[in-house]
């Protein structure tokens, strides 16, 4: 039996869409399962014993409703993390079918992860699937199946071109070394990794200090109830989340991540469209991303290894929309860096909402065991890895010649709230005469 509420409903509990489907619509059938309970006859789950070190005995994460995969689910949510919408717009467009299933051919990882421990530790890994990057192999049988098994993790390789490393090969401060660097305009090659959510709930909830059923309430109650299966199907403990993922940047041969024997440099970094694409100087968002590419690529040279790893938390997981109107408050305020939180606040009613606490998930899937030098002053991503167990022997701050004149407001207040720094912490009363760039020129401020 199916659940459902309104006037729509049939006896049966399943909801009668004749009324309003399209002709699309109707390759659904007549009837919408809303939501399923545990011990139903349409629900057999397959076991999903998350933390087992054997992917065959882990198995795999089933979240489709389509087809004989339905009644399998063993994970709630749908793949692709935010573009789930996009799949879904295809389907109504009459431009995917419905029950398409990929063709994996040749889509293998370029590079093969050595497995780590932490893979088998339900503690370590909570935020992603630790086999999603080949699931051809690990749940052959359950493809052949007919099940809808797809892979969150995707494994390549590349060549990029950023400006500030072309600059730097130019200017004598990278080398062309022919492996990492393969030419005077700069190319760099590069192993990436991408990553989409993939939740344990049990564990995020741990993280947070929670328990399990508040975290559910919270996401059923403040995703506009997008999920009911979070609270009807406490069987089910892995939840595929519709946000963004994150991308590894890696730099030299992979397979000396792990290796403890040589130096690493890391840079953590939250994506800032503004900024990293369009170079906006407000924030020191760009300059610090190509500081530590160039770090990164310095060691890996020198025969350790350069990872940066890009989470898509724009504005601090706040949003770019908020953000703006922050940007807008601020301008219009005066732009001091004693109200630089304070901004944030007003609007969003937090300062910051990125929740580093599952951040080191991905380390710990690299095997990541130590950082020698972290290219980042935040004390939040700092105590988040050191809390699970990776030290960090050097922490690397912006260079000042770096800063933007304008993003010293940031800078400045991110320091005196607790941000490494080598150089002078800023006092509160020092705060008030750190001034940003004003709008005089554009509107008037009276307002």
């Amino acid at each position: 039996m199916a659940a459902s509420t309104g006037d729509a409903s049939s006896a049966t509990g399943q909801v009668d869409a004749s009324s309003w489907s399209s002709p699309l619509g109707k390759r659904y059938g007549s009837r919408i399962i809303l939501t399923t309970y545990p011990g139903q006859s349409v629900v057999d789950p397959i076991p999903l014993d998350w933390g087992n070190a054997d992917p065959a005995r882990r198995g795999p994460v089933l979240c489709s409703r389509n087809g004989d995969t339905l009644k399998k689910r063993n994970a709630m949510g749908a793949h692709g993390g935010s573009y789930s919408v996009y799949n879904a717009l295809a389907v109504a467009a009459g431009d995917l079918p419905p029950d398409f299933k990929p063709d994996f051919r040749n889509t293998q990882p370029t590079f093969e992860f050595k497995q780590q421990e932490a893979w088998g530790d339900r503690t370590k890994i909570v935020s992603m699937d630790p086999f999603g990057h080949d699931v051809v192999r690990h749940f052959r049988k359950h493809l052949d199946a007919g099940l809808d098994a797809r892979p969150t993790i995707a494994i390549t390789r590349a060549t990029m071109r950023v400006a500030e490393i072309s600059d730097a090969v130019r200017a004598g401060k990278l080398e062309v070394d022919g492996s990492i660097i393969i030419g005077s305009n700069g190319d760099v090659r590069v192993t990436k990794v991408a990553v989409e959510p993939v939740w344990y709930l049990p564990g995020v909830a741990a993280r947070f200090g929670i328990d399990e059923g508040t975290l559910r309430r919270a996401l059923f109650e403040h995703m506009g109830g997008a999920y009911p299966e979070l609270i009807t199907r406490p069987d089910i403990k892995v939840f595929l989340p519709p946000i963004g993922g994150l991308t590894c940047y890696i730099f030299g041969p992979p397979e000396r991540i792990s290796d403890e024997s040589v130096r690493l440099a890391l840079r953590v970094h939250d994506e800032c469209n503004g900024s990293d694409v369009f170079q906006s100087d407000i924030c020191t968002c760009r300059p610090y991303l190509a500081f530590g590419i160039q770090e990164a690529i310095k060691e890996a040279q020198n025969g350790g290894s350069g990872v940066c790893i890009y989470f898509r938390k724009e504005g601090r997981a706040l949003g770019e929309v908020v953000k703006y109107l922050v940007y807008n408050a601020r301008k219009r305020g005066g732009d001091t860096a004693d109200k630089y939180f304070q901004r944030t606040e007003n609007v969003a009613g937090v300062k910051d909402m990125r929740f580093q606490a599952l951040m080191p998930d991905i380390l710990h899937w690299l095997g990541i065991k130590k950082i020698d030098r972290m290219l980042s002053m935040s004390n939040m991503k700092y105590d988040a890895i050191v809390e699970q167990g990776i030290p960090i022997y050097e922490r690397v701050p912006i260079p000042d010649d770096m800063i933007p004149e304008d993003s010293r407001v940031e800078i400045d207040a991110k320091i005196n709230a607790g941000y490494f720094t080598l150089g002078k912490q800023v006092t509160d009363e020092e705060l008030k005469n750190v001034k940003g760039r004003g709008w005089e020129s554009w509107e008037d401020l009276s307002h």
